[in-house]
C-alpha cells in the first residue's frame, strides 16, 4: 500500500491508516518503520530518476567550478536551486504541521476534505501545463509550501505539487520530473536521522527488511506508470477516484452526526 500510494496521488497516509482498519492492526507504526518505508519508495525515485541524478549532479559539479552564476541560468542549474530553495518552506511548514498531522488523521471528514482537494488540483492538470523545463525561483517556492501543505492528511504531496508546478507554466513531464526531486531531500534526511536509533531498527527484523523491500519494488512499478499516465496527459484521471472516496468520508461524518 505504501508503495502505490506514496506516488500516485491518492494520498498514502489516508490508505495506510484505511487499510490498517480493514486487517484490525494499528495504523500507528513505529517511526522507525515508517522511515524504512519511505526509504524503499525513496530507493525506487533514485531508481527511475538515475539518469536525471547523474546529469545534474555532473552538470553542478562543473557549473559551480567553472562559472556558477551562468551555470543557475542553465535549465540544470535551475532545477538544483529549486529543489534546494523549495526544500525550506516544505521543512518549515511541515515541522509546524507535525504536532497536528495525527490527531488531524484520525478525524475522517479532514481526511475527507484532504482528498477532494487533492481531486481539485489533480482534476486541474486536464488542461496541460506550459512548456517550460524549469521554473523561476519564486515560483519553486510556491510548489515548496505546497509540499509543504500537503503533509495534512489526505492532501497528496505528488498531485499538489505536479499540479501546482504545471499551473505555473511547467511542462507535464518537467513538472513530474521536479516534483519527484523535490521529493529525494526531505526522504533522505529522514532517512539519516534515524540511523540513530539503530536499536529501534533492529527491533523490526525481518518485518522491517521485507516491509522496505516490498515498498521499493511496488514503488518502482507505481511510478513508471505514474510517468506514463503524466506524459499521455492523463494526470487528471486520478480526480475520479478520490471524489467519491473523498465525498464517502464526508458524508459519513454527516450522516454520523444526523443519526445520532
Amino acid at each position: 500500500i505504501e508503495g502505490v500510494t506514496e506516488f500516485l496521488p491518492v494520498s498514502s497516509s489516508g490508505h495506510v491508516a484505511l487499510t490498517a482498519m480493514l486487517l484490525g492492526v494499528s495504523a500507528e507504526m513505529p517511526l522507525s518503520m515508517v522511515v524504512l518505508l519511505h526509504f524503499g519508495t525513496f530507493l525506487a525515485t533514485v531508481g527511475v530518476f538515475a539518469k536525471d541524478l547523474r546529469r545534474l549532479s555532473v552538470s553542478s559539479v562543473e557549473g559551480l567550478r567553472h562559472d556558477p552564476r551562468a551555470f543557475l541560468a542553465t535549465d540544470h542549474g535551475r532545477i538544483v536551486a529549486g529543489v534546494v530553495l523549495a526544500s525550506i518552506p516544505t521543512a518549515i511548514i511541515g515541522l509546524g504541521l507535525e504536532a497536528h498531522v495525527e490527531e488531524l488523521s484520525r478525524v475522517g471528514w479532514v481526511v475527507g476534505l484532504g482528498l477532494l482537494a487533492s481531486a481539485g488540483v489533480v482534476w486541474s492538470t486536464r488542461r496541460g501545463g506550459g512548456g517550460q523545463e524549469s521554473l523561476t525561483l519564486g515560483k519553486a517556492l510556491i510548489v515548496g509550501v505546497a509540499q509543504g501543505i500537503a503533509v495534512l492528511p489526505g492532501v497528496s504531496r505528488s498531485g499538489t505539487t505536479i499540479a501546482v508546478a504545471m499551473m505555473l507554466g511547467m511542462s507535464g513531464p518537467a513538472a513530474f520530473r521536479f516534483s519527484f526531486l523535490l521529493s529525494l531531500p526531505a526522504v533522505a534526511g529522514a532517512a539519516l536521522l534515524s540511523l540513530r536509533h539503530t536499536e529501534e531498527l533492529r527491533a523490526l527484523g525481518m518485518a522491517g527488511v521485507v516491509g522496505g523491500v516490498v515498498s521499493a519494488i511496488v514503488g518502482l512499478a507505481a511510478l513508471v506508470w505514474l510517468r506514463a499516465l503524466v506524459n499521455q496527459g492523463r494526470f487528471w484521471a486520478f480526480a475520479i477516484y478520490l471524489l467519491p472516496l473523498g465525498l464517502g468520508l464526508v458524508g459519513h461524518h454527516v450522516f454520523t452526526l444526523f443519526s445520532r
